[in-house]
């Protein structure tokens, strides 16, 4: 599991873990917060041999991401496209054919959520976008069996299972994410093998409150 140490990457560990899944549990510098049970390596997607990484799994997860400050969203490390790629090369060396990511419903459509986040948000994005769309192509180009889970704008907030999940695109009218729901989705992929080669999108309705302008000025500041 790559990006275990991000919200949606823990809420994958936590949940995987309860399913009765072995993990091992790969981020840059490691997890303090990451349970016990699950076996954590320091991992660099960007340099250096993945596959032993990777030696003995049946499936791998990415919830990769970038930070959110303007500088590394104007120019972000080639996590999606360049990572996920060498990820991809050590599943081949490891026979390893299932890969779930994480993506976004925005690589299909920016126009969505409130006026703030259209015209703030979503532009700020463009660069991160470019590289999910990327690496959404580059899957569909290899032969492994490929899921990229397109969230809609992510958020806190416990485990629904009432999320909706629809091709490509988030369905009309929903806008918000929760990590929790995010990572149920990404481990039920990966379970069942539903969605193979294909973008599922999932969102939900939230409070108008999580939906709003300040919701995207909290989410700016914080």
């Amino acid at each position: 599991m790559f990006g275990a140490s991000g919200r949606t990457g823990r809420a994958l560990v936590q949940q995987a873990l309860e399913r009765g899944y072995k993990v091992v549990a790969s981020d840059v510098g490691g997890d303090p917060y990451a349970p016990d049970a699950a076996t954590q390596i320091e991992a660099d997607v960007l340099g250096g041999d993945l596959a032993p990484a990777l030696r003995g799994s049946k499936a791998v997860i990415s919830a990769l991401g970038v930070g959110n400050d303007i500088g590394t969203l104007a120019d972000p490390p080639p996590l999606y496209t360049k990572g996920t790629a060498r990820i991809a090369d050590a599943m081949k060396a490891e026979g390893i054919e299932r890969i779930v990511v994480m993506s976004a419903t925005f690589v299909a459509n920016s126009e969505r959520g409130p006026l703030l986040f259209r015209l703030g948000t979503a532009p700020a994005l463009t660069n991160v976008l470019d590289q999910m769309e990327q690496m959404e192509a580059d899957l569909a180009q290899s032969r492994l069996d490929w899921t990229a889970v397109r969230p809609g704008w992510l958020m806190e907030g416990p485990r629904t299972d009432d999320s909706v999940v629809t091709e490509d695109e988030i369905a009309e009218g929903l806008i918000r994410a929760r990590h929790e729901d995010v990572a149920a989705l990404m481990l039920d992929c990966v379970e069942t093998g539903q969605w193979s080669r294909a973008t599922p999108a999932i969102a939900r309705s939230e409070s108008e409150v999580n939906e709003s302008n300040e919701a995207v000025m909290k989410s700016l500041l914080a």
